[in-house]
């Protein structure tokens, strides 16, 4: 098979591998925080909501969008809609770049703390002291970051096929399979029920706070991977006889398991170990905090805790790599839209990930500041994929693009209008909601600052830099994009 003509072997393989670019940190780390910060069960009620609202419309339009045009998300749009157009594609792709020169620190710290996991038992002074000595120090963070980046380029190196569809079967699995036995585990605890009444059931006045509704949208935004151009790259290695709906749907369920067994494994070990105060003082503690200086000390006093926390680390892991592969994928792709070989591209985006990754792994700060602004840019990202179906019609779109002679499962009417309408409203809401959140609760005094690692301005002078600067190169993407046969 040549490469320009490399394709999934089968629905389990696109399933899996959509699968695992959708299940992230975000699920595992991200989801049980922000679940416990909005009320529990009453959060559940919007998400699930949202998954209809936001995520699965702009899943659907990045499968047609790869699997018609045959593109990456830096030329898909230019060649559906117009090559003045093509600049928003290249923007998605750029956020997701972005995102992955400091994902994979991440990703580096997880393998870290499985490796340590398996020998090392943490009080509450040894597991943060242990985590600020880490990220503090300035050779550990970047060696994980570096094996990370190839373990991911080791992957996508050997093709769709070999690479990230053999691999997808067995880490998807894998990690379903350690989200159940750590969940199955955490309900057994004594004190565990606490936990999982807190997670399902809900305060039915949380419902009437808009900001509920808001992190709820948030979370399906960026813990899905819809509108990262990474559901566009998987698109183009569709066989021509592939459908997608139902992949889609499957997708989306699939990420949402994946963070309820997250939750329950959380919030169960969290409340069972912990009084009750100090186990929404744990749940608050930020992403960072939950994750490596509370999992790590819950587990250490609990029985079979030595067992456990490994487990929770591999599952941890096995997330990560599977988002970093897609990540990869897609800075990859891009390439070879260009006109780059595989084997060319992937060495140059795996070198460019790790140099533009070391201020992220050596300043917790930077870190911080990147993963806001280009949060923030997910969401742009979203809208453009919206606007770039509203361009070409939405109807139209759903009826020459998605409901194809080889879909069997053809989607209704409700499409135009949540990705013409509601996609665009519910864009416009989240953006405002977090400006107005860095102005008056993050950065108050210094929210037009560049430096700010939550500011405003951050986000805004580095995001106008990021488009002026597409803007001024798109007829160069455009003219550069390499032509392949349909099919």
């Amino acid at each position: 098979m040549s490469e320009a003509k490399e394709r999934f072997t089968s629905k389990w393989g696109i399933i899996l591998s959509a699968i695992g670019m959708a299940v992230g940190t975000g699920n595992i780390w991200r989801f049980p925080r922000v679940a416990a910060e909005n009320g529990g069960g009453a959060f559940l009620i919007p998400w699930v909501l949202f998954m209809f609202a936001w995520a699965i419309p702009l899943l659907l339009a990045e499968f047609a969008l790869g699997k018609t045009t045959r593109r990456g998300p830096a030329g898909a749009v230019g060649v559906l809609v117009g090559r003045g157009s093509n600049w928003m594609g290249v923007f998605v792709g750029m956020v997701t770049c972005f995102i992955t020169f400091y994902y994979s620190v991440v990703t580096g710290w997880c393998l870290k703390y499985f490796v340590v996991s398996l020998g090392t038992s943490f009080s509450a002074e040894t597991a943060e002291s242990y985590w600020t000595r880490f990220t503090t120090d300035p050779v550990q963070p970047v060696v994980f970051h570096g094996l990370a980046l190839m373990i991911g380029c080791f992957i996508i190196f050997k093709g769709v096929v070999r690479g990230i569809e053999k691999t997808n079967r067995i880490l998807i699995p894998a990690l379903f399979l350690l989200l159940i036995i750590a969940a199955v585990r955490a309900t057994l605890l004594p004190g565990a029920g606490q936990g999982l009444a807190y997670l399902f059931t809900p305060n039915w006045s949380d419902l009437g706070n808009y900001q509920v509704w808001l992190a709820a949208l948030t979370q399906s935004a960026w813990s899905t991977g819809a509108g990262w151009g990474l559901v566009t790259t998987y698109g183009v290695y569709l066989r021509k006889q592939d459908n997608f709906t139902l992949t889609t749907f499957t997708t989306a369920f699939g990420n949402n398991s994946a963070s309820l067994l997250a939750a329950i494994a959380v919030m169960c070990t969290v409340f069972a170990v912990l009084p009750e105060d100090q186990a929404r003082l744990a749940l608050g503690a930020g992403n960072e905090g939950l994750t490596f200086i509370w999992m790590p000390q819950l587990f250490s006093s609990m029985t079979g805790g030595r067992i456990f926390l490994p487990i929770f680390f591999l599952s941890l892991s096995f997330a990560a790599i599977s988002s970093l592969i897609a990540m990869l994928e897609m800075a990859t792709r891009m390439m070879m839209d260009l006109g780059f070989t595989r084997a060319r591209a992937v060495p140059a985006v795996g070198f460019t990930a790790f140099v533009l990754g070391l201020p992220s792994a050596w300043y917790m700060g930077f870190f911080k500041n990147q993963d806001w602004v280009w949060g923030i840019g997910l969401m742009v990202s979203g809208f453009f994929i919206s606007v770039t179906v509203i361009k070409y019609g939405a109807a139209r779109f759903r009826d020459e693009l998605i409901n194809t002679e080889q879909e069997k499962r053809p989607i209704g009417k409700w499409f135009v209008w949540v990705i013409s309408i509601l996609v665009p409203v519910e864009f416009v809401a989240m953006i405002t909601w977090w400006f107005y959140q860095s102005a008056t609760q993050f950065d108050p005094d210094g929210w037009w600052k560049l430096m700010s690692e939550s500011s405003v301005g951050t986000v805004v002078i580095q995001m106008t830099i990021l488009i002026g600067a597409l803007f001024l190169t798109n007829r160069l993407w455009v003219d550069r994009m390499r032509p392949e046969k349909r099919g």
